[in-house]
């Protein structure tokens, strides 16, 4: 399955810069370095572009879940949890889903999950769902061409549908960094590009309440939170800091906010 793919306006711009330089340069040689300097602020900015993680500059980017019709001062919020599976974190994050009544997104990365099949598959038991990070999680996932992006992504998803019997319909690249290859990429292969509304840098902070404050801090209807079962920062404890943070954002959440998955909540 794939689905048609259409360049962003920025892209199209940029498309359009690169042709009038290379034409203007033609017709008038004395013009190269104008043209040739236009040519690379484009692609300097591209490249920032490509370093913001919720920008839709590069394509359709998914940082807030659609307006739904839900009961008067109720809402929605999508709990997503990235780079995992993690043998010794994620079963405590399942059980403190179970308890307090929360349904998340896992965002697993493919390799992983070929190393812990039966927790993947523990996963969607639980009434979970599991989406796309890609295979190899490198972190030069942004600088990667078209093919090799696509090899990536390609083998996670057929991973992760024949470990768990679902077929992931988003996408979330290492760090939420991209280049213009991936919009293209993800329509070949009908994933939707996921970033997030709150990001708590749960991987760098070892301390639980200032990761619940970045991702409280204005918290309402439609946010998608971001969390960590694989590479979680660790209390001085050295507990991973998301087995203190979903109990506390559990209580946050209660009566008003409910949790729903992406899959649930975004036809």
């Amino acid at each position: 399955m794939s689905r048609t793919w259409k360049p962003s306006s920025f892209l199209t711009g940029s498309a359009a810069l690169h042709a009038v330089a290379a034409v203007g340069a033609a017709a008038v040689p004395g013009a190269w370095p104008w043209a040739l300097g236009a040519v690379a602020a484009n692609h300097a900015l591209i490249t920032a572009v490509g370093l913001l993680p919720r920008t839709d500059w590069l394509g359709p980017n998914i940082t807030q879940l659609p307006d739904a019709s839900v009961p008067e001062g109720g809402g929605r919020v999508a709990l997503t949890i990235d780079d995992g599976p993690d043998p010794q974190v994620t079963p405590q994050v399942l059980d403190l889903l179970d308890e307090c009544g929360m349904v998340a997104s896992f965002f697993l990365i493919g390799h992983r999950a070929q190393r812990y099949p039966a927790l993947c598959q523990e996963i969607v038991a639980r009434g979970h769902r599991v989406e796309n990070h890609g295979h190899s999680h490198s972190h030069a996932f942004s600088l990667f061409g078209p093919s090799r992006m696509r090899q990536d992504i390609a083998r996670a998803q057929g991973v992760l549908s024949d470990l768990t019997g679902q077929a992931p319909r988003f996408f979330r690249p290492t760090a939420g960094l991209r280049n213009p290859f991936l919009d293209p990429v993800l329509a070949q292969l009908d994933l939707r590009l996921a970033a997030w509304t709150r990001r708590p840098y749960d991987t760098r902070d070892p301390h639980p309440e200032r990761v619940l404050a970045r991702l409280c801090r204005g918290l309402s209807d439609g946010d998608i939170l971001l969390l960590h079962d694989g590479h979680a920062a660790r209390t001085a404890e050295g507990q991973p800091v998301i087995l203190s943070v979903i109990p506390m954002l559990a209580q946050r959440l209660t009566p008003n906010l409910r949790t729903v998955t992406l899959h649930e909540a975004i036809d």
